[in-house]
């Protein structure tokens, strides 16, 4: 769709907005299809970061094919007559439903669908080379009917790519991105257990202090015990969430794929 632009469209309503954009729910006139639509202005030098994080979603985002990732559709950048830059404007699919960090407790059974098919959606990621970096439940929109979706590539990096500065979500961040700024198929894997933890326990983990090394007794605990906190959830999803947490990253699950596959047991099990 990208190769005519974006063009024309009206505006139907406002969905959200986040750090420096708008997200609207719009009417595009070419095909009369609904979409959304992400702004940010380009007017200040402190708006040029979220410019370049739109840039990069519409990257990102034109690597990915999976139901369960948001389709990113066109990127453009709108200019004054003076060519000066003054919006940037990222058309996606249009996302039924609500972030999961807005919804009341899920049953355990969709919970565990919505964790297998974010661990699908993950595994694709990582089969193209791409790490989220930024998985959390305000990143997953959630709807009965039509599942889950990963939304949000704004953080995102290709494999052996690196960052000047710690990006994320310091609740969900593993501890080698807050100390070092590492994003690897691994702390992706770390940002779903917590995402997990949270959704199963109601609670978050503390925030990651950036750009200081934790000690592997400091990380345990920070950690409650999900059993603790959630005593109706199954032991082998309480395994699944420490073991993603583990502040070792080679002793995570050794792949998104993987835990997709201890999920989707854990839900065959549930019934």
């Amino acid at each position: 769709m990208s190769h005519f632009g974006i063009g024309e469209l009206t505006v139907l309503s406002e969905l959200g907005s986040g750090a420096g954009s708008r997200v609207f729910h719009v009417r595009r006139w070419a095909d009369g299809a609904e979409y959304a639509l992400k702004v940010v202005s380009c007017d200040r030098r402190a708006d040029r970061r979220y410019t370049e994080q739109l840039r990069n979603e519409y990257r990102i985002g034109s690597m990915l094919d999976h139901p369960n990732l948001t389709k990113v559709l066109a990127f453009e950048l709108r200019r004054d007559w003076l060519f000066r830059p003054r919006t940037a404007r990222l058309l996606t699919e249009l996302v039924p439903g609500q972030a999961l960090s807005r919804l009341p407790a899920l049953p355990l059974g969709q919970a565990l669908r919505v964790f297998e098919r974010t661990a699908a959606a993950l595994a694709h990621m990582h089969s193209r080379g791409v790490f989220h970096a930024d998985l959390k439940p305000d990143n997953l929109v959630y709807d009965r009917a039509a599942g889950v979706k990963v939304i949000d590539y704004g953080l995102a990096r290709v494999a052996g790519e690196r960052s000047a500065r710690v990006q994320g979500t310091p609740q969900y961040m593993a501890p080698e991105t807050a100390a070092t700024r590492i994003v690897t198929a691994r702390t992706d894997i770390y940002n779903l257990g917590a995402t997990m933890y949270h959704v199963v326990t109601r609670s978050a983990l503390a925030p990651m202090v950036l750009g200081i090394p934790l000690t592997p007794r400091a990380h345990a605990a920070r950690i409650k015990p999900v059993a603790t906190l959630a005593p109706d959830a199954p032991q082998g999803l309480c395994d699944l969430i420490h073991r993603c947490l583990d502040h070792n990253p080679d002793h995570r699950p050794d792949s998104a794929g993987a835990v997709r596959g201890a999920l989707a047991r854990l839900a065959r099990a549930t019934g």
